[in-house]
Order: structure tokens, then sequence, then C-alpha cells
């Protein structure tokens, strides 16, 4: 195995664009794992620790553009009001240790259903750019990033810079299910994000299908029912049947299998309790706002 060691993002492109199927390496938190467990064997490590530019982020009047290296501490420390909901994501990965080095871009590029990352991105509305010593850089929504299983839109000359995140305009939420808090691959995860200005509920589930997903359906059904009922205006609590027909149709989107972390049925259910409490929680932090903003007025 041969380990490449680029000193600049130029140099980085030019050597995957040299060795298209060479491995990238930052953290190392998933790539490792499968290295340790002889899961795979690449013939060249491509060791992006060198390049500076992958740890730095830009926050705009819209958007965070977050480094494909930007580890999860900083996330939690320095984002957390532009994105709470991967904030939150954030918070449940692994041990200090590896929130100190793991970062989205490993995330994205495992593409593993499991990641802890993805149902934040999903319901923020995310963009991932990728760039290719020939063809240069090209934005990948976040909707049509994850293939399959372990599977991501990438060529083999690609390498992922950054990702481009919506600022949150409204309340965010995240949970998983595990044996713990942290240090534990997701059973299941669900985020949820808010989007006042465009009257939109986003959803993104992860570890409960062959890709994370969005609850298409789900969704489609709170905006018309927020709608309807005119509770972006109102600032009503959401009728209990809303709240249960939304998980209902949350745990429906999902796809799961039965593993040692937990059965499909299982994982149906848990996406749908997650779904009602994270809908919920968003609500009533939307309520709160509104009311903190009609009393300053």
């Amino acid at each position: 195995m041969d380990f490449l060691r680029p000193a600049s993002w130029e140099e980085a492109l030019a050597a995957k664009a040299e060795h298209p199927s060479a491995v990238p390496i930052a953290g190392g938190t998933d790539v490792m794992v499968e290295i340790n467990f002889d899961h795979r064997r690449p013939e060249h490590l491509l060791d992006l620790n060198r390049v500076g530019d992958l740890y730095e982020w830009e926050t705009g009047e819209d958007t965070v553009r977050l480094g494909a290296s930007v580890p999860y501490a900083a996330i939690m420390r320095h984002l957390r009001a532009e994105l709470p909901g991967l904030a939150l994501a954030a918070h449940t990965v692994a041990s200090p240790q590896i929130r100190n080095r793991g970062g989205v871009g490993g995330n994205l590029g495992t593409a593993s259903p499991a990641g802890d990352a993805h149902p934040a991105l999903l319901a923020a509305g995310a963009e991932v750019e990728a760039e290719s010593a020939a063809r240069g850089t090209r934005m990948i929504p976040i909707d049509a990033f994850y293939t399959g299983v372990k599977r991501n839109a990438l060529k083999a000359d690609e390498l992922i810079r950054a990702v481009h995140i919506k600022k949150a305009e409204g309340p965010q939420q995240y949970a998983k299910v595990g044996t713990r808090n942290a240090m534990v691959i997701a059973v299941c995860a669900f985020g949820v994000a808010l989007h006042p200005e465009t009257r939109t509920v986003r959803t993104g589930i992860g570890s409960a299908a062959p890709t994370p997903v969005r609850a298409l359906v789900a969704e489609e059904f709170a905006n018309a029912a927020l709608d309807e009922g005119r509770h972006w205006d109102t600032g009503k609590p959401l009728p209990a049947s809303l709240v249960q027909r939304f998980a209902d149709l949350c745990a429906g989107a999902c796809n799961p299998i039965d593993d040692v972390r937990g059965t499909a049925g299982y994982r149906r259910h848990a996406v749908g309790v997650l779904a009602r409490r994270t809908l919920t929680w968003t609500w009533e932090s939307y309520c709160g706002g509104r009311r903190a903003t009609e009393g300053a007025a």
C-alpha cells in the first residue's frame, strides 16, 4: 500500500488524477476501521491532512461553506447558530477524540447509510463541492449524492473540497437511536428542519434504508397541512393527528434491514417515534420564537 501525501489542494487533485483508485484519508475514522478489519486494501492512500484549506469554513449571507475536513468539534463550537441540526448530529459522533479528527467530508466519501451527518445535511439542504484536475468544480445536490450502499456520485478522479449548507432560517432537530448517546453506530437517525421563508419542512433519515433518504411523502403532507391550517401564520400548536400522520409517513419512507443492531420492524417504529418527537420540538421552538418576536414588537 503506497501512502501519498500532497502538500496542497492542487497536488491532491494531481495525485487523484494519476491514481483514481486512491482512497482519500483525513480523519481516518471510517477508512482505518475498514483497513484494520481487512475489509479494504487499497493500493494507494491519499493523505489530505496537509491540505490546509480543507479545515476552513466561510459564513456567507445565506450559506456556510464548510471545508471537507472541518472537524465535528469545530462545528459544535463555532457553527451551532448557523447549522444547529449538524451541530446536534456532531454531538453524537463517537468520542471527543474522534470529534476532533473526523469531518463531514469523510462521512460523505464513505456514504455509509449510518453516517451521523447525513440526516442533518438532507434536512438542511446541502450541496457537495467536488473537483477534479481535468473537469474543475461541480456542485452536487445532496439529494443526488447518495447512489447506493456506501456509494456516491463522485467520479473516480474527483475529491470533495467542501459542503455548502443553507444557514438555518428556522428550528432544526436531530436525534438517533443507539445503545449509548455516542460511541455507537446508529440503529437509526432522524433530522428535521423548518424553513419558514419557503414554508416547508425537510427531513433526513439515516441507517434505515440502503442510502440516507428524505421522507418526501411525509414532507408533502406536512407542507400541505401546515398551509391549510394556517399554522405558519398563527403559530398555533400542531394537532396530535397531524404529528402522528407525519410520523407514520416517515416510518413508511424507510426500507431497513435486520442486523445485529436492530430489526427492520424496530427501525421503522423508532424512526416514527423520532419523527414525532423532533417535529414537535421544532414546532414548539418556532412558536416560541414567534411569541418572542411579537412581544418585542
